[in-house]
């Protein structure tokens, strides 16, 4: 393989997959089309990327031109970024789920020239607001019949289907072939890839300006602590493009020659791992969470036999996990019924993943310790991941022989990454992925980080970057832990953190996660900043609830947002009450409402990644979270 020291650009990395590990004719990317899997080749990829490449080019795209995708995971998705990024062009990927005025405000903060439509919805969307965007001169429709949508308006920018783009471009290849050849050369490692956006959990979303050196090295210095991903993995791929979680798995696939193939939705995600068996997932927490939930529904529902063969199957398989946690090798007998418990009930479970998982990986937000622990005992390691878009992402992920639920991992090669006071910013420790030292336990403060994955700043927001990268290099991340067993371990945010009236400190996610172990409970948002107590509103497990009360679709589609039925909320606050013995006395829930349908990206209640949007979900609910605080508190 070439040396890492030339692999110091995004377009490096496919080259030189092509050149050192694969064939032109190896199958680099997997979709489906109508019933059938389509295999894609290396070659096919990087001919339809020269040919749109060459287009670019003789419309006068320039390096540094922002060109722009709200589009679908899919095959699409990276012939377009790979065109751009040959040519010095700055990707400006925009979530499918954001609103026409949070699509403008994108379209002319970057000042993006192109983008690329994936379906008739979102280009209706861009269509809305095109001509408000001066600096747009084309719109790129990714499908079929869009013509009648566009010959309804009168647009300033010209429009030309993807098809077309790649049709023309494949004549204008070798007039351009030189140039191509010439910009992905030109290109320094200082030079902007990408504009991410941040997805505004806390105000007016912020370009992050990631470079090739960011990113790159990020997915270098990662596959350095998670060396076991190789050029015979399969990864299926269906969190957003648009997310910096998802684009460096993207370039960790590239870069070691696996294949990806693209699920056709989360919908369908189960029914797409049964189909194509990845070796290698990437997932949010929630995702993990519903497939934790719905295996011990199927485990133990029948009752009888059944049930005390599955819960029977995880004990032994957390005495497995505890024994290698600990250095040692499983006994004898325990060996024999891991065994058995494999037969009967692990691999029935694994099955439905296709059965050749080697691992997952989790990022996006903070999993549940339970969660990492049940997959554990089931024998599929969960790999924690944590960072920022501001961070490439990556500053932390578990090493596979290390693996300690509850917290992220070790820090990755070349950064440094301190535990801050937040009041009197003195640092604690600053540990590094050469330092480390499985016995380290530090104080709690804020989380920062200096090195290659700290961005180049927000996009014509010196005033803002200049908040959280501070004189001595360090970004701070805003993001609550400490060190644990030489692991960083995620506590909250700080902007999360709620002080009740009696000036103590609480932090909601584990908290949260602490009532989202009941088998009832879907989602959990606490408030009670300033106030004498917590509350919460409580979005019920839907299956569960349906299942309970018999109810019907009726029922969810009421205008009500919240749930009067006093048998809804008395089987929800009994587990309430079960689960607040684990906690504090100040942490515990006193009083919440049951929200009849779950917060949604749609209504801007929370994040691509499932955060929740604070600012917005106290905004849209002040007069119900109110209430919950009219009268007394239930009594502990």
């Amino acid at each position: 393989m070439t040396n890492n020291t030339e692999l110091s650009t995004v377009p490096s990395f496919i080259r030189n997959t092509v050149a050192n590990i694969h064939p032109l004719d190896h199958t680099f990317l997997l979709h489906k089309v109508k019933d059938t899997w389509v295999e894609i080749s290396y070659g096919e990829v990087l001919e339809k990327v020269d040919a749109i490449s060459a287009w670019f080019l003789h419309i006068g795209i320039k390096k540094g031109d922002r060109l722009s995708l709200i589009i679908e995971n899919g095959p699409n998705y990276v012939y377009y970024d790979q065109a751009l990024q040959q040519i010095g062009a700055v990707n400006t990927s925009i979530y499918p789920t954001l609103t026409e005025n949070e699509i403008e405000y994108i379209l002319n903060d970057s000042g993006a020239r192109t983008i690329i439509c994936g379906n008739p919805f979102l280009f209706r969307k861009v269509l809305k607001v095109a001509n408000n965007c001066p600096e747009l001169i084309r719109l790129i429709p990714a499908f079929d019949d869009f013509e009648k949508f566009s010959d309804k308006v009168s647009l300033n920018a010209g429009v030309i289907s993807f098809d077309e783009v790649i049709t023309e471009g494949r004549k204008l290849v070798e007039q351009y072939r030189s140039a191509i050849n010439a910009a992905r050369e030109a290109i320094l490692t200082t030079d902007t890839s990408c504009l991410i956006y941040t997805s505004g959990t806390t105000g007016v979303p912020k370009g992050v300006v990631l470079t090739h050196h960011n990113l790159t090295q990020n997915t270098i210095n990662s596959l350095i602590q998670i060396p076991f991903v190789e050029k015979t993995d399969r990864f299926l791929s269906f969190l957003p493009l648009s997310h910096v979680f998802e684009r460096t798995i993207y370039h960790i696939a590239i870069h070691q020659g696996s294949q990806i193939a693209f699920a056709q939705s989360l919908e369908l995600l189960a029914k797409n791992m049964a189909e194509v068996k990845p070796t290698i997932l990437c997932c949010v927490p929630r995702l993990l969470e519903r497939i934790h939930d719905r295996a011990i529904k199927s485990g133990t529902s029948a009752g009888g036999l059944k049930t005390k063969i599955f819960l029977w199957a995880f004990e032994i398989g957390k005495k497995v996990r505890l024994a290698q946690e600990a250095g040692k090798s499983p006994g004898t007998i325990l060996k024999a019924q891991h065994g058995v418990a494999e037969k009967l009930v692990f691999s029935k479970i694994k099955e439905k993943t296709g059965g050749r998982l080697k691992f997952m990986v989790s990022g996006g937000g903070a999993l549940p310790k339970n969660i990492g622990e049940f997959f554990g005992d089931l024998g599929i390691v969960i790999l924690e991941g944590f960072g920022l878009t501001e961070t490439s992402p990556v500053m932390a992920v578990t090493e596979r022989h290390r693996v300690i639920y509850g917290t992220v991992g070790r820090i990755i090669p070349g950064i440094e990454v301190a535990i801050q006071n937040v009041d009197t910013k003195h640092i604690y420790s600053v540990q590094t992925h050469d330092n480390f030292k499985e016995d380290t336990l530090t104080e709690e403060g804020e989380i920062i980080v200096r090195g290659h994955c700290v961005m180049k700043g927000y996009w014509n927001k010196p005033e803002e970057t200049a908040t959280v990268i501070d004189s001595h290099g360090w970004f701070h991340t805003g993001d609550i832990g400490r060190f644990f067993r030489g692991n960083l371990q995620i506590t909250d945010r700080l902007k999360n953190m709620l002080v009740n009236a009696y000036g103590k400190n609480i932090y909601p996610t584990p908290v949260e996660n602490t009532y989202l172990k009941s088998p009832k409970i879907e989602q959990v948002f606490l408030v009670g900043d300033k106030r004498e107590y917590i509350a919460a509103i409580i979005v019920p497990a839907r299956e569960a609830l349906q299942e309970n009360f018999n109810l019907q679709n009726e029922f969810f589609e009421r205008t009500e947002a919240f749930v009067d039925e006093k048998e809804i909320v008395d089987w929800i606050g009994a587990d309430i009450r079960k689960y607040s013995n684990e906690l504090a006395k100040f942490e515990r829930i006193k009083s919440f409402k049951v929200k009849r349908n779950p917060f949604s990206m749609e209504e801007g209640e929370i994040t691509p990644t499932m955060k929740a949007k604070r600012k917005v979900i106290e905004k849209k609910y002040a007069a119900d979270i109110d209430e919950l605080y009219v009268g007394e508190a239930e009594e502990d």
